[in-house]
């Protein structure tokens, strides 16, 4: 399975939404960055994602996922469990 890494906040709806999402696909640990606690973070956040402020901002593995609608349709159009195993999007 791939990395996920998550830039969220802990009072975000969004974030507690894709967590649970991603649980229910087989993900065990998501490296949770808390923009949050270290807003130095946000800046690495608003650089790897083309300047996207909000949260959650998704990563699995190398590919940039998005936010959490973006996770949502990944997962609709079926692309969410190709991409955790590794198989591609």
């Amino acid at each position: 399975m791939q990395a996920v890494k998550m830039y969220s906040t802990q009072v975000c709806p969004y974030c507690q939404h894709a967590k649970a999402l991603l649980k229910q696909r087989g993900v065990d640990s998501i490296e949770d960055i808390r923009v949050d606690l270290d807003p130095g973070q946000r800046a690495t956040m608003l650089q790897l994602t083309g300047g996207r402020r909000t949260v959650p901002q998704i990563f699995i593995g190398e590919t940039y996922v998005g936010g959490c609608d973006d996770l949502v349709e990944l997962d609709r159009q079926g692309g969410l469990i190709p991409l955790l195993a590794g198989t591609g999007a």
